[in-house]
């Protein structure tokens, strides 16, 4: 079954890649004369999107192949499976014989659960998922884990666009940055956890105690961020002006007799002021010169009469004055994703060890369940909800909102770390939680124990003679 799933994963990345084999060319603005020289700085770029699904699937299908040389059944799952239907078969006969309570039949049906039939399941179903649900330990597990795959689901959906709009990069080095040093940073922190649970030989409580300080630090790492970033440039027609610019950059008057069309859209910038046009047009320019290199060629746009000096302007976008804070960026993002992910096997020991032997499969059925619902499914939503409150300028299309072209970064940046900040807390106070009520439970214990020696040592005389020194009994 394991590889009939991984083949259908396989077809389902060949599925995804089919749009671009049947759609139609892409087609862009050719407003301008000679049309129009994108690069992959420009923000209508496509590139190759189709390619990595393509590369996925076939990884995917090579992989599944070993999977059709295993057996139906495993040697030892199959003597497991004798023995628990003789379990079943002479609890039946004790239950003809004896009558038991309801509330016990079904505790004994539980334990054998995995050769009950489907009408048995349904009976005792239930009552399990109930008690699972009601486990607090299980319940606030779930919902850390909820938190941090919330934050995990936003930050892979929109973190490469908010690099590129943040600072400037390419699509291809901003997932660059993401697969070189952000996922080998959460794999690093998965493999480190399991070996300080396997090494150590954590216990609940230092399981515990180990996902609040991986928490916390990764609360604290993602503090300096909301600060790594720079104000919206300057856009004529979108932005407001500084008072301070003066010049026929800023009168209109400069670009009348164009007849500029307003849903155009091929930015130029002004090196010298850092002021972006949506158009050659609105930049009053009349000239196209294109200079071709052996690796690339750059189009120059000249004689533009709202421009100091009549330019020449470079086609593209203006380049972000932060592009230097990339890296760092990108550091504290990695390093946070490590100290998040090293909660996960701590966290997941927490969940088996807390709940029955005989719920365990249920529990982590459940807990995966809760996740794709909780998480990965409104997560996107969410965030990209909140990315599109922080646009300045919509694209229409067709007399509607099409595509967002222009950023507010500051709020921007603000929105989007502030959901990481919100999903990072609500994963912490899960964790304190936790430890909290561990504690509290330790305590009972330890007070169940204090209590029970003293009647210990009260009844050993009657049923030994010679009588032993409490602090045999306390050692």
């Amino acid at each position: 079954m394991i590889g009939y799933g991984a083949v259908l994963v396989a077809l389902a990345g060949l599925l995804m890649s089919l749009p671009h084999f049947i759609s139609e060319p892409y087609h862009y603005d050719r407003a301008s004369p000679g049309g129009i020289s994108l690069n992959s700085k420009d923000p209508r770029w496509v590139g190759a999107w189709w390619l990595g699904f393509l590369i996925s699937a076939g990884a995917v299908a090579l992989a599944a192949v070993p999977y059709f040389f295993f057996p139906r059944e495993m040697p030892k799952e199959k003597h497991e499976l004798r023995f628990r239907r003789k379990v079943l078969a002479v609890s039946d006969s004790l239950v003809s014989k004896d009558e038991e309570s309801p509330s016990e039949k079904q505790d004994g049906l539980v334990q054998i659960a995995p050769d009950l039939t489907v009408i048995q399941f349904i009976k005792v179903f239930p009552r399990v998922l109930l008690r699972t649900l009601r486990h607090p330990i299980f319940l606030l597990v779930v919902l850390a884990q909820v938190c941090t795959s919330s934050m995990v689901a936003g930050m892979a959906t929109f973190l490469p666009k908010f690099l590129e709009r943040q600072f400037s990069v390419t699509a291809s080095y901003a997932n660059l940055l993401i697969g070189g040093l952000t996922i080998p940073s959460a794999i690093t922190g998965i493999v480190v956890g399991g070996i300080v649970v396997k090494r150590l030989h954590l216990g609940p409580m230092r399981c515990g105690a180990l996902c609040l300080l991986g928490a916390l630090f990764c609360l604290f790492l993602s503090l300096p961020l909301f600060f790594m970033g720079c104000p919206t440039h300057q856009i004529v027609g979108v932005t407001h002006q500084p008072r301070n610019l003066t010049g026929p950059e800023l009168v209109p008057a400069c670009r009348e007799r164009c007849s500029c069309p307003l849903d155009d859209f091929n930015p130029v910038c002004d090196p010298s002021t850092h002021v972006e046009y949506l158009t050659p047009c609105q930049a009053g320019c009349t000239r196209r010169v294109s200079q071709e290199t052996l690796d690339k060629s750059q189009v120059f746009y000249t004689n533009c009469s709202c421009v100091v000096g009549g330019g020449p302007v470079p086609a593209g976008s203006c380049d972000s004055a932060c592009s230097h804070l990339v890296l760092p960026f990108m550091f504290l993002v990695s390093l946070g994703a490590a100290l998040a992910s090293l909660t996960h096997t701590p966290s997941f020991m927490l969940i088996l060890r807390g709940v029955k032997k005989e719920d365990k499969t249920l529990a982590v059925g459940i807990q995966f369940m809760l996740l794709r619902v909780l998480a990965w499914m409104p997560s996107p939503v969410i965030h990209g909800s909140a990315i599109d409150t922080t646009c300045v300028y919509w694209a229409q299309s067709c007399g509607r909102r099409a595509v967002c072209r222009y950023y507010d970064h500051d709020l921007l940046r603000n929105r989007f770390i502030g959901l990481q900040f919100f999903f990072k807390t609500g994963s912490l106070a899960c964790f304190a939680l936790i430890l909290a009520i561990l504690r509290q439970q330790d305590k009972e214990e330890r007070t169940q124990v204090a209590v029970s020696i003293p009647g210990l040592q009260q009844q050993q005389p009657l049923v030994s003679g010679p009588e032993k020194k409490p602090e045999e009994y306390t050692a």
